[in-house]
């Protein structure tokens, strides 16, 4: 009977598309698979993922750069961020840490968002635990090193007025212990109280 003859034929058209198909996909999936050399590329963002999908990297531009992520989900923020740069994750897809950079001239002539820094935050807190930062704009000109605790314990670097320092705060973020040498060279040692107030400068004049 004709049906036969027909359906006969339909088996085989479609036995050989299905083969063709998984064909493809084995042969696609193997070439995905394989190490690749460019000499140059151009992306806006770059994602990399476990085997499961969790994030663990975002390099970014500053249109595409993401909020701060917790376990897979963004959080909601008030301003986009105004930096590029590539953000770390955890095992468990939580933002702890990153290298962003930036800066450019507002309408009025001024620098604003310059600057750039490094940091590693601590497990399940927004807190930094250690941050190489530098920032040379209208609103704040500063560079160095943070450790931090809960709050922050050390600092080593420069301020706005050009003084290189060392400060040593207390557990509860309070400067006890300040080397300084500002800009025209005298260095000096100063131990503040609870309150912040010098209670004895030890100076080289």
């Amino acid at each position: 009977m004709h049906w036969k003859k027909y359906g006969q034929q339909f088996l085989t058209v479609y036995s050989t598309i299905l083969s063709t198909a998984v064909i493809v996909m084995l042969l696609t999936g193997a070439r995905a698979h394989r190490k690749q050399s460019v000499d140059e590329i151009d992306v806006q963002r770059i994602n990399v993922v476990e085997p499961d999908g969790t994030l663990r990297m975002v390099i970014s531009d500053k249109s595409r750069l993401p909020p701060v992520i917790i376990k897979g989900k963004e959080q909601k923020m008030g301003e986009p961020r105004p930096q590029a740069g590539m953000l770390f994750y955890n095992d468990e897809g939580s933002e702890n840490g990153g290298l962003i950079f930036g800066g450019h001239m507002n309408e009025k002539g001024e620098v604003v968002d310059s600057g750039g820094s490094l940091s590693f935050d601590k497990y399940g807190s927004s807190g930094q635990l250690v941050q190489l930062a530098g920032v040379d704009d209208k609103a704040d000109r500063f560079a160095g090193l943070a450790v931090n605790g809960k709050k922050r314990r050390v600092w080593v670097g420069t301020t706005d007025d050009k003084t290189a320092s060392v400060a040593l705060m207390d557990a509860r973020g309070r400067k006890r212990l300040l080397l300084e040498v500002p800009d025209e060279g005298t260095p000096s040692i100063s131990f503040l109280d609870d309150n912040g107030q010098v209670i004895r400068r030890i100076s080289a004049n």
